[in-house]
């Protein structure tokens, strides 16, 4: 059995969530902007959002499922 560096882990973990929160938050941004521009935004402002994690090498696959307000 093989040993894990849980530093380096968690290290490597954090990384990938930050890029994966930033870049996410800025296409949600982005999409609900345009859809607002073009008029298509739901009228209720709430959207149904769902993240898929998969790590296959692992066989991971985490699913959230999440309502976004918009604020509208």
């Amino acid at each position: 059995m093989s040993t894990i560096d849980e530093d380096r882990l968690n290290v490597s973990i954090r990384k990938f969530l930050k890029a994966v929160g930033i870049t996410s938050q800025r296409e949600i941004e982005k999409a609900v902007r345009d859809a607002a521009g073009s008029g298509s935004l739901p009228d209720s402002g709430k959207l149904q959002a769902k993240m898929t994690l998969t790590i296959p090498e692992l066989g991971l696959e985490h699913v959230i499922d999440h309502e976004i307000d918009t604020g509208q």
